[in-house]
């Protein structure tokens, strides 16, 4: 009986995810934190002194879509094409101002359950990743309890567990035109890329004090958000209302509005120090 209720608690809780945005990308580490630190006190040096420590001036991403399905109907999880290329112009749109595009590289289909209910993550990923640690892999999964995660960039050895992990799930009802009201434009993969690229969220340590998601120009957030609550100001005492309509938030796909100057700055201090040379 407890194997029962348990069964159906879990069927419950996931029904009702349906309604709020969910992130299974892991907390930063003290490490990763350091590491944020410290591209956040380079950064800020060089806007004093107005120059650039970029060595690329754009990115281009390579992406591998791999559509993980318990059959070939939408109802269970299949993607076509079609829906893909949809999922990449989002991209491009949302990274653009940023001189950030994407173009497919390669597109597979699978139907296996276990794969497409993410219950063997590193299995699937050992079986289906392809490119370098530079190239995008993105997993759609019907059955996957967070509407996405990801995994933040880091310095690993090729053909690592930590090198397989790398990439980013998202729920198949979240491409552009999926059944998941709210959350049905496509941006739950700009959110999770974002994470992909280094950037972590904005109400990241859900506090009005210290570094919060180490990123200068995003104010400060206690909490997510969620909906579309345009003027919210969770830290009245700090400047600037919450950044509800930034694409690193939990907010409604239809209330974001972009990244910063400052999440940009950010994207291409980990490019350059982990992926760019796998290019």
């Amino acid at each position: 009986m407890l194997f029962k209720l348990s069964f159906f608690t879990a069927l419950l809780a996931a029904s009702s995810a349906c309604a709020r945005r969910t992130c299974g990308t892991p907390d930063p580490s003290e490490e990763e934190l350091e590491v944020a630190g410290d591209f956040m006190k380079s950064e800020a040096s060089a806007r004093k002194l107005a120059i650039t420590t970029r060595q690329a001036s754009s990115i281009t991403v390579k992406v591998y879509w791999h559509v993980l399905a318990t059959s070939s109907s939408v109802a269970g999880g299949y993607l076509t094409q079609a829906t893909l290329t949809k999922q990449l112009d989002v991209l491009n749109a949302a990274f653009a101002p940023h001189d950030v595009s994407f173009v497919q590289a390669g597109a597979d289909w699978t139907i296996n359950s276990n794969y497409a209910n993410d219950r063997s993550d590193l299995a699937m990923k050992k079986a289906l990743r392809k490119g370098t640690y530079a190239d995008l892999n993105v997993y759609f999964e019907p059955g996957t309890q967070y509407l996405g995660y990801a995994y933040f960039p880091a310095s690993v050895t090729t053909g690592s567990n930590a090198y397989y992990l790398d990439g980013v799930v998202i729920r198949s009802t979240t491409v552009p035109g999926g059944s998941l009201a709210q959350y049905n434009l496509g941006h739950t993969a700009t959110h999770e890329i974002g994470h992909w690229f280094g950037l972590y969220h904005t109400f990241e340590g859900y506090t009005c004090g210290g570094n919060g998601d180490y990123v200068s120009d995003t104010p400060a957030e206690s909490e997510e958000a969620y909906d579309c609550e345009i003027g919210r100001d969770t830290c009245p005492s700090l400047a600037g209302a919450d950044p509800v309509t930034n694409y690193m938030d939990y907010s409604d796909d239809s209330c974001f509005t972009g990244f910063t100057s400052g999440q940009e700055d950010r994207i291409y201090s980990y490019w350059d120090t982990y992926r760019a040379s796998y290019q």
